[in-house]
């Protein structure tokens, strides 16, 4: 790679770095991929801010996208450059020492996790999800792409 074209990819990933909403994006993508439904529930900004701020990721080549059904799921893409590979680690690791950060993760743990909640941003009904008829205990707790395949 030329020195130039070195610099626009160092310039483009610095860039989608200096943007709070795209830093958090980022941190919920720590540990794993995640729909894009999550991070409209967990940061509370309409789905197209997200898609814009997610396509900045992108075009920066931070993050890759996986599509399942109807669902998207991204994850961090790692820089095959090992100086950007760090600047990327280091950051993610400042992100998770912070408070609001970490507020985050836990709100998308609640939300990850909770059927019920799966299905309200499904926007179909949870009466099915929440108990057991003729028991009334709680059903056991569906993945996300079990509870997909259950609603298709």
């Amino acid at each position: 790679m030329s020195e130039i074209a070195y610099l626009k990819v160092l310039e483009a990933a610095f860039m989608a770095l200096a943007d709070k909403t795209r830093l958090r994006l980022l941190n919920l993508m720590a540990g794993d991929e995640v729909c894009v439904c999550f991070f409209t529930e967990v940061l509370g900004y309409s789905q197209p801010k997200i898609s814009r701020h997610l396509a900045y990721l992108r075009n920066a080549d931070l993050v890759e996208a996986r599509r399942d059904g109807k669902w998207m799921h991204y994850s961090i893409k790692w820089p095959d450059d090992e100086g950007m590979r760090s600047v990327l680690r280091s950051t993610l690791n400042a992100l998770a020492d912070d408070p609001e950060m970490q507020r985050d993760k836990a709100r998308y743990t609640n939300v990850c996790c909770t059927p019920e909640l799966l299905v309200q941003i499904a926007r179909t009904p949870i009466d099915f999800i929440s108990v057991q008829p003729d028991t009334m205990a709680p059903r056991r707790q569906l993945a996300h792409n079990e509870l997909d395949e259950f609603l298709l």
